[in-house]
């Protein structure tokens, strides 16, 4: 059985391979291939979370599970909030073949997610980006949205000024693109063609109203009910879609807090992004609607992240 660390994670997952993985296992999810349950969330204490995610890619493929801890305060620390495993089993004999590190694989497969939805309900000529956050996930959000939009400038807006300036440096840096700290989100959000919220905020941080007309946002810092990143406002006045119907009708926080209010029933959800990338609805309508897809994360797109990689070296090994 095969141990795959962060680093062989990081050197074989590439944005230019996982996105079209994502994708695919996207579509595989909501054309019904795929198998799993709804993620179990254990709480732990003090905002810590114990999730619990198994699944199969279909009939005859690899199955697995996911298990993850979340620990808020690692943030603060300049260390993943994610740390796990994914557990991987040979469709053919059911053995355990490979354990490959969750916060790498978390990390590069939630951002590529995001970039392919932005492929799909982004305008074309979406260029200026912003930024809710200066993690992990905001930078590896910039580094994959850049492979799907040509981007024109960067805004970053966190609550520690210093973390969003090393951020913005390091974007500028490593993208060739004008990226600036700013001091509030509202001024983040002013005239962004997309907009990535990736907090870890208990409370909304995004407002509908500090909107663009045409802008697309891409909420990924919540994934359970509870934490909630952007407002009302925004969720009822969008076209909103989910990577799981199901998923966010039991744990996307954003969604259910307005229905909660009122604002939006379940028919308010346009669809699962799988469905818009399989050509059975449709994304974007009009140029100047607000977009919005709602990141829960599935354990489809972790065994198909994880799968592959774990394939190209299973595949070395044989050629020795």
């Amino acid at each position: 059985m095969l141990f795959i660390d962060g680093e062989e994670v990081r050197k074989r997952l590439t944005f230019e391979r996982c996105i079209p993985l994502m994708r695919e296992a996207m579509i595989a999810f909501s054309i019904g291939e795929t198998r799993q349950l709804l993620r179990s969330i254990l709480p732990l204490g003090a905002g810590r979370l114990l999730g619990i995610m198994p699944g199969a890619m279909g009939e005859h493929a690899v199955f697995g599970a996911k298990l993850i801890s979340i620990t808020p305060e690692n943030f603060e620390k300049g260390r993943s909030s994610h740390q796990g495993i994914v557990a991987l089993f040979d469709p053919e004999d059911g053995a355990p073949v490979a354990i490959v590190d969750a916060s790498a694989l978390t990390a590069i497969r939630t951002a590529a997610a995001s970039a392919a939805a932005t492929d799909a309900l982004a305008r074309p000529d979406a260029g200026r980006l912003a930024l809710l956050g200066y993690g992990e996930q905001a930078r590896e959000h910039a580094q994959a949205i850049a492979r799907v939009r040509r981007l024109s400038s960067i805004t970053i807006w966190g609550r520690r000024r210093e973390r969003a300036e090393a951020l913005a440096e390091h974007l500028c840096e490593t993208l060739d693109c004008p990226a600036t700290p700013v001091d509030s989100a509202r001024a983040a959000a002013r005239g962004a063609d997309i907009v990535c919220t990736v907090t870890s905020a208990q409370e909304p941080v995004l407002e509908g109203a500090w909107l663009a007309a045409g802008a697309h946002v891409n909420v990924v810092g919540s994934s359970y009910a509870g934490p909630t990143e952007v407002d009302n406002a925004l969720v009822a006045m969008s076209r909103f879609f989910v990577d799981s119907r199901a998923g966010a009708l039991a744990q996307g926080a954003e969604f259910l807090r307005a229905k909660e209010a009122g604002l939006v029933d379940d028919d308010h959800i346009a669809g699962e992004i799988g469905e818009v990338f399989a050509g059975r609805i449709k994304g974007r309508q009009m140029r100047e609607e607000i977009t919005v897809y709602k990141s829960l994360g599935h354990v489809a797109q972790d065994l198909a992240a994880a799968w592959a990689i774990y394939q190209d070296i299973a595949g070395e090994m044989s050629r020795r």
